[in-house]
């Protein structure tokens, strides 16, 4: 059976949901396909930063948001070898640039549902993966593992890391960085009691965080290269867990609480994968009618907060890229489609050096933050812990715009 949609979106993701969303506000409609029975709420929350609330904004859903989770008013950094601060700042200090950060930790699940409440009904077709696509002059042939073949005018891939549609434009798989990150969440009825500030501890080639969503939910996250296996993680949370623990060093005891206390379905394991930044400035993030965002476009570690910060800001550029390409109903059929190709060609121009920016980025960070170097330490702690803090807000002062340029 062959249907006919004009824009089909591959991946219910964040990327995938907010370019559905801003499109829905253009007045156009797509289908998202994805492969799970149900939205994939995976890693428990994600900082929202500055740039990130900018998309909110544009797409209409900022202020539910906001009134759900604390804003934050800073971060602190300290060591686990020596228990002492290493770097401290303030996301709203007088005279700055910081003056107008807003920060947030956002839960995932929550965030998730508030973009699909505000898509139209069955805008999102559940337990449909692509397993190949093909060319049929125009249109783009997407065929789903249960033996339906859909015919698009437009083809976004949004389907994260493993992206098919990533693959069929020539991508290559994101490359593995030597390192895991474990994410937890905890939730307290009594409230938890800590300060709305993002809490770093590094030290000895770990790094974790804790930071509050709201009153009452608490995540956590760290990241590390170990001599366990992948597998053998995988197979023991509890393991994983105790490891974590056993990094800790000296963190204050109610921090390691906070892990303790995490049920082990409540805690996630991943490795971390990027694109290396030269593929991205080399590569074909789009072709003829075809592209695409978030993690299939520029998966990166999360070393900065970014990743889901930048598939917010792809979600908005991308549906007004497309938006202007689609303005004119009245063209010709031909004419329609050159400016669906300039439209996600002019996506991709404005795209692909942030992306850049931000996957480079994030992996240096990444690299000295779990670094065990003497040298690399002492300069760690000493010297680019206020030089991280102060590159982390330039990026996040980034702006998409709006989803219409009139």
């Amino acid at each position: 059976m062959e249907l006919v949609e004009d824009i089909v979106i591959v991946g219910a993701g964040i990327a995938g949901l907010t370019t559905a969303l801003g499109l829905h506000r253009l007045g156009i409609r797509s289908l998202v396909l994805e492969s799970h029975d149900s939205l994939r709420i995976t890693g428990f929350a994600l900082a929202i930063w500055t740039n990130a609330w900018k998309a909110l904004d544009a797409v209409g859903i900022s202020e539910s948001l906001r009134r759900r989770h604390t804003r934050l008013l800073g971060v602190m950094t300290t060591s686990t070898v020596s228990g002492l601060p290493t770097a401290e700042t303030q996301f709203s200090a007088a005279g700055t640039q910081r003056d107008h950060h807003e920060v947030r930790c956002v839960q995932r699940k929550i965030l998730m549902e508030t973009l699909v409440n505000e898509l139209p009904s069955g805008t999102i077709k559940f337990s449909s993966k692509v397993v190949s696509i093909e060319q049929s002059g125009n249109l783009k042939l997407i065929h789903l593992s249960d033996g339906s073949i859909l015919k698009a005018k437009v083809l976004l891939g949004c389907d994260g890391v493993n992206s098919a549609v990533a693959k069929w434009l020539g991508f290559k798989a994101p490359a593995f960085v030597g390192r895991f990150a474990v994410r937890g969440s905890v939730y307290n009825e009594n409230g938890h009691g800590f300060e709305p500030t993002l809490f770093e501890f590094i030290g000895e080639g770990f790094r974790s965080g804790f930071v509050a969503c709201d009153d009452k939910t608490m995540y956590w996250f760290a990241t590390f290269s170990t001599s366990m296996s992948n597998q053998e993680m995988e197979e023991s949370p509890a393991k994983v867990k105790q490891f974590v623990l056993s990094k800790l060093g000296k963190v204050a005891d109610d921090f390691k609480a906070v892990v303790r206390d995490t049920e082990l379905e409540n805690l996630s394991l991943a490795p971390l994968r990027f694109r290396h930044p030269w593929d991205i400035l080399w590569g074909r993030t789009s072709k003829s009618n075809v592209c695409v965002a978030g993690d299939a476009f520029h998966p990166m570690t999360p070393d900065i907060g970014q990743g889901g910060c930048a598939a917010l800001e792809d979600g908005v550029i991308l549906a007004r890229c497309l938006g202007e390409a689609l303005r004119d109903k009245q063209g010709i059929r031909s004419e329609e489609y050159r400016r669906i190709e300039m439209g996600l060609k002019n996506y991709a121009k404005e795209r692909r050096w942030r992306a850049f920016e931000l996957i480079s980025t994030a992996y240096m960070v990444g690299y000295i933050q779990t670094s065990n170097g003497k040298i690399l330490s002492f300069l760690r702690n000493k010297v680019l812990g206020g030089f991280f803090a102060r590159q982390q807000l330039k990026l996040a002062s980034f702006d998409c715009g709006r989803l219409t340029t009139s």
